[in-house]
């Protein structure tokens, strides 16, 4: 890989430097994101990521896992659509009685979790939306039920937003909140919600959201509590490149302070059933530079992760030539990436996974939530 760049970079461009720092094993400025963004030779970053990839394992002492891509057997759980946020890129939510609401009762929860889960889920994705009567109480039940009837399934649950909504509405701290969840059975906690960390594009986008900062800060007390969590970045809401850079910037930060980030998650927004247009949305070169690039500049994340159901399954696949090590799972029925216009399937089973994987190039690697993966077989 090294040979292959140094053939067709040339020694005196700004790329070159960058590649050096990588090799050297420095750290990216701002300026050097703004200039990945602006190069058009996209394969070249896509190569000087895979070999940042594959850098990162020799520096652990792990290069045998330079071809491994990591996948979960994973199952959604969305509870209620009926939301009191006002994202004009969610076509998830509903207002009560709204056509097409839904909300669960704890029963109806209980009853899916016991017939449509298979034993063999790895782990359970809760998120949902903000709706006051699933409060903190009902939560704690679910989970208490869910680790009844799936013991050997681990519960990533509750974004950092949802987190502090309950704690607002619970009228406990956020440390309480968490420590509470956690004693019934909260495992982790999903990257969503971080959109763009840029003030005035969320004030455009998501005004009532909690700010960027708030976003970072609750996770800070996330991992302070000893809980691993993921992150996420949303493209294609009006967001510039320098706006994309700082956001990883600001995550790298914490990630230097806490360790807490398992998965760096590039996102792009779906329009269909939202108040967004999709005259910018983005193209196919600027997705897999998201990805290479985040894997430049955030050295301190183990994994980046195309979310398949998101990206489409063809692009997931051409992006693990781009940096990514990570493609998510079976992400058996999620509906929000679904109610936006994803038409990639869920479900897919392992021999699908596998073999998607297998046709890039790569190794398929089963793993759980928190990537451990003694006891799997790789193939």
């Amino acid at each position: 890989m090294e040979t292959f760049i140094k053939n067709i970079i040339k020694k005196s461009s700004d790329l070159w430097q960058i590649f050096e720092k990588i090799d050297n094993n420095q750290k990216l400025s701002q300026n050097d994101g703004i200039i990945l963004y602006n190069s058009n030779e996209f394969l070249s970053i896509g190569a000087i990521a895979d070999f940042a990839r594959v850098k990162r394992l020799e520096i652990l002492g792990e290069s045998y896992k330079k071809d491994y891509v990591y996948w979960i057997n994973n199952h959604h759980l969305n509870l209620t659509n009926v939301c009191e946020g006002t994202c004009k890129f969610c076509a998830y939510k509903r207002k009560e009685g709204e056509k097409g609401a839904f909300s669960y009762t704890l029963d109806k929860a209980v009853a899916y979790l016991e017939v449509q889960v298979s034993q063999a889920a790895k782990e359970i994705h809760i998120v949902s939306a903000l709706n006051p009567k699933f409060d903190l109480d009902f939560y704690k039940k679910l989970l208490e039920e869910c680790r009844r009837i799936l013991p050997n399934a681990h519960i990533q649950a509750f974004t950092a937003v949802e987190l502090d909504y309950l704690a607002k509405i619970s009228g406990l701290s956020l440390e309480e909140t968490i420590k509470e969840l956690v004693k019934f059975g909260l495992g982790s906690i999903p990257g969503g919600g971080a959109e763009i960390f840029a003030e005035n594009i969320r004030q455009k986008v998501c005004p009532e959201k909690i700010s960027g900062q708030k976003w970072l800060e609750i996770m800070e007390i996330v991992h302070s509590s000893g809980l691993k969590s993921n992150v996420t970045m949303l493209t294609g809401i009006g967001e510039t490149s320098e706006d994309k850079i700082n956001h990883m910037l600001a995550v790298r930060d914490l990630q230097d302070k806490t360790g807490g980030f398992m998965t760096f998650i590039p996102l792009f927004c779906h329009y269909e059933n939202t108040e967004l247009s999709s005259a910018n949305a983005p193209t196919g070169i600027e997705i897999l530079k998201d990805y290479a690039i985040s894997r430049l500049m955030l050295d301190n994340i183990p994994h980046i992760k195309a979310f398949r159901i998101q990206t489409g399954t063809k692009l997931a696949q051409i992006s693990l030539s781009f940096g990514v090590d990570d493609i998510d799972g079976t992400v058996m029925e999620e509906k929000i990436t679904r109610m936006a216009g994803s038409s990639d399937p869920d479900a897919l089973k392992r021999e699908e996974i596998e073999h998607l994987i297998k046709r890039a190039g790569k190794i398929p690697l089963e793993r759980d939530t928190l990537y451990n993966t003694a006891g799997y077989t790789v193939i």
